[in-house]
């Protein structure tokens, strides 16, 4: 046990050492004087094409930014004829949408004279003041979408612009491919990193006479993509919605591949088939992903643009070993289950202490969820999402089964990643009677209650039942603790439009569904109580809702059981 504390220690020391060498790197190279301003990229005499831009955009928005209403992340700004690069910001994540320039596909999508022209204005301003010098700018991840989305929208800017301003556009964007191409080797891991990389691919095809650039941006591509999608198709920081995000940008790249008749690597169109079938295995019935480890509200247009995409269109996988999740579906019944250790630790910035937990849903309606998180204000609620207690699965002594990083200190250097979880993860499954089976178990609990959690869900062949189930035994020894540190929680927390009334036995809760197809949830040898919960991936923010949780003493009550039934199946 020493053995290992110490080697979680040493772990840890080169993990904030490693951190803080990236930062100071990143800090070094973001200074005025740094020698990264000598031309490792050349100015291109022009830009050969634009790539595709997949994500949708609003007409409505362009006509607020040319009132000069700039709205971000949840909050407005009403900049009164100033630049919006020029007012106080309201929090740091509207700096960082307004500086990755992502809003300019709301002015392609007005199409109008006025939106070009407000768009080649506000450019222009952001280049007139050196907005590549103010420090949210500098965040390479921000670097990168600025770079795509300057790339992607450079016929709105350059329509109907002067000579004066092409060569000023052109050299900007080539001192901010500079910057991210000499940064990139130090950018924090996981998406930061993975989208430094494809935005240096964009620019090594869309800018002219750029061969070194796209050699140099083909290898971090392939290095990242190798190490990121893991071989079932899942990302390596185990969020869902990463995989939304990448594919967005991985589709318009492999396009601009054939547009430069190029072939492209062979890691890009492997990584795309990979991912592909794992939108389908992450969707419940009413086309929202279940809410796993940073995933929040669905971008419904964007999932059915990237869904179109998809020539397979087949049934989902049910088995992603390599991911951590396993999938059943039967009778448009559909659970979807986290039986995955938590990621690699620079990986794992939002990674969730939800082991074990699990979503159900019934044709268009979700009925068991995680909380998830939210779209905007994520750093606000980032320590309460992130715990065991917001995810239905078991707390032990209301404690989650990871912990994560929370001094402040700390959190600046190297963010918020897991530090201590599970280091076990058991999973079994199979079929018993036709039906599917599955049974997991993990150590989270080990080395602080000398607990074991086993769950296992049995899926009816019609998807009419769901039967649950929670074992607690000793991790070490064969006796439980006599220091009584045994106490457990089973929650199942509800979706909004669920409404739950308790039965009079205690035992059991009627589940009304909006559209009538009710469900029953019964734990036959013991208490449910009803109490309040909160979805925070809601579409208009967190939203206040319902969990289902079950109270016990591990060493009393070890064993519980528990079941979901559909109340048409169970009328004669």
């Amino acid at each position: 046990m020493a053995r290992d504390v110490y080697a979680d220690r040493a772990r840890m020391a080169r993990f904030v050492a490693d951190s803080g060498w990236r930062r100071v790197c990143v800090f070094a190279i973001a200074h005025r004087w740094f020698p990264w301003r000598s031309r490792s990229v050349s100015v291109p005499s022009r830009l050969l094409f634009a790539p595709h831009d997949l994500r949708t955009g609003d007409p409505t928005r362009a006509t607020e930014f040319y009132s000069g209403r700039f709205a971000f992340a949840g909050k407005v700004v009403l900049t009164d004829g100033a630049s919006p690069f020029e007012v106080e910001p309201p929090s740091r994540e509207w700096a960082e949408e307004l500086m990755a320039f992502g809003w300019l596909r709301h002015m392609q999508a007005a199409g109008t004279a006025i939106a070009r022209a407000n768009a080649r204005a506000l450019v222009g301003d952001w280049i007139a003041m050196r907005g590549h010098r103010l420090a949210v700018a500098l965040a390479p991840e921000i670097a990168a979408r600025r770079v795509i989305s300057w790339l992607t929208q450079s016929p709105l800017i350059l329509q109907d612009a002067d000579s004066s301003f092409h060569r000023r556009y052109i050299r900007s964007l080539t001192s901010q491919v500079r910057y991210l191409k000499r940064v990139s080797p130090h950018v924090r891991d996981g998406r930061p990193r993975l989208i430094c990389a494809v935005a240096l691919c964009f620019a090594g095809l869309c800018m002219a006479d750029q061969p070194r650039l796209l050699r140099f941006a083909q290898r971090r591509l392939v290095e990242e993509l190798d190490r990121q999608i893991l071989a079932d198709g899942g990302p390596a920081s185990r969020n869902p919605g990463m995989l939304i995000e990448v594919l967005l940008d991985l589709l318009p790249l492999r396009q601009c591949f054939g547009a430069r008749h190029l072939q492209p690597p062979a890691a890009l169109l492997n990584a795309i088939d990979r991912m592909m079938p794992m939108l389908r295995f992450f969707r419940h019935g009413d086309g929202v992903f279940a809410h796993f480890n940073g995933m929040g509200p669905t971008p419904a247009d964007w999932l059915a643009t990237v869904l179109a995409y998809d020539d397979a269109r087949g049934r989902p996988l049910s088995n992603a070993p390599y991911s951590g999740y396993q999938r059943m579906e039967a009778g448009g019944t559909v659970l979807i289950a986290d039986t995955g250790l938590p990621p690699p630790l620079a990986l794992s910035d939002e990674a969730h202490a939800g082991c074990l937990s699990f979503e159900l849903s019934s044709g268009r309606n979700r009925v068991v969820i995680n909380c998830g998180m939210p779209a905007t204000g994520r750093e606000e609620w980032r320590a309460v999402a992130r715990q065991t207690a917001a995810h239905s699965t078991v707390t032990v002594e209301d404690t989650s089964s990871c912990r994560f990083i929370s001094s402040g200190l700390l959190r600046r250097v190297c963010g918020t990643p897991v530090i201590d979880g599970p280091a076990s993860m058991h999973v079994d499954r199979g079929e018993r009677g036709g039906a599917d089976v599955l049974r997991a178990s993990h150590d989270g609990y080990a080395r602080r209650f000398d607990l074991i959690h086993q769950r296992s869900w049995r899926l009816s062949p019609d998807g009419a039942r769901l039967d649950g189930e929670d074992l607690f035994r000793v991790a070490h020894g064969e006796e439980f603790a006599a220091d009584g540190r045994d106490r457990y929680a089973i929650r199942f927390h509800l979706h909004p439009a669920v409404q739950p009334s308790r039965a009079a036995d205690g035992h059991t809760v009627i589940l009304r569904m909006p559209d009538g197809d009710d469900w029953a949830f019964t734990a036959p040898e013991a208490t449910v109580t009803i109490e309040e919960s909160i979805i925070f991936a809601g579409g208009g923010g967190p939203r206040r809702t319902e969990q289902l949780v079950i109270t016990g003493r591990a060493h009393l009550v070890p064993h519980v059981a528990w079941a979901f039934l559909r109340m048409r199946a169970l009328r004669p």
